[in-house]
């Protein structure tokens, strides 16, 4: 019987010119916590200088695997990420390995985030927050709390939000990566 893998809370906010990406480290497998401190941010340093915040929840293996494609299409793409991920969601849905990946990811530069999945889906939020993997609804529903009712900046709130994430839900952790733009 295969186990069923459930991991991460990674959360990501913009605010007053800053956006802050961070993840908790904890991957489960079935009832037991296989790993504590995983990191499931990257900061990518594209050619033209831009750098690019990367953050995602399923399969470690799938998302490594999306991250690379994903980093290739930035290339081909410079300095536009909306491109670059349209053509990774497009090859994502239509490509027959890839199809089977079983991941979320969410990309972000100094203007824009995205979230993009296997299903070809690239959303850009309304609100300026973006929450995926098990997690995620409990930290988006913080994150948009701490947006309407305090003056905190959009790193603060990725910590507090992902800290309440991993309070209630048993698939997250309070090991937390973050980056900021």
């Amino acid at each position: 019987m295969k186990p069923t893998i459930r991991s991460t809370t990674i959360l990501c906010v913009r605010r007053d010119g800053q956006v802050a990406l961070g993840g908790d480290g904890q991957v489960t497998m079935n009832d037991v916590v296989a790993k504590a401190d995983a990191v499931k941010i990257r900061r990518l340093e594209p050619v033209n200088g831009q750098p690019v915040l990367c953050g995602f929840a399923g399969s470690a293996a799938d998302a490594f695997a999306l991250l690379e494609r994903f980093e290739t299409k930035l290339k081909d793409s410079p300095g536009n990420l909306k491109r670059a991920a349209i053509e990774l969601a497009k090859l994502w849905r239509t490509d027959r390995l890839l199809r089977r990946l079983e991941a979320l990811m969410i990309v972000s530069d100094a203007n824009t985030s995205l979230l993009l999945s296997g299903q070809g889906d690239v959303i850009e939020p309304a609100e300026g927050v973006i929450g995926i993997g098990s997690g995620g609804a409990y930290a988006t529903a913080a994150a948009r709390a701490m947006l309407r009712h305090t003056t905190l900046n959009a790193e603060q709130i990725v910590r507090e939000a992902l800290g309440i994430a991993g309070e209630l839900c048993v698939y997250s952790n309070d090991k937390i990566t973050l980056e900021t733009l």
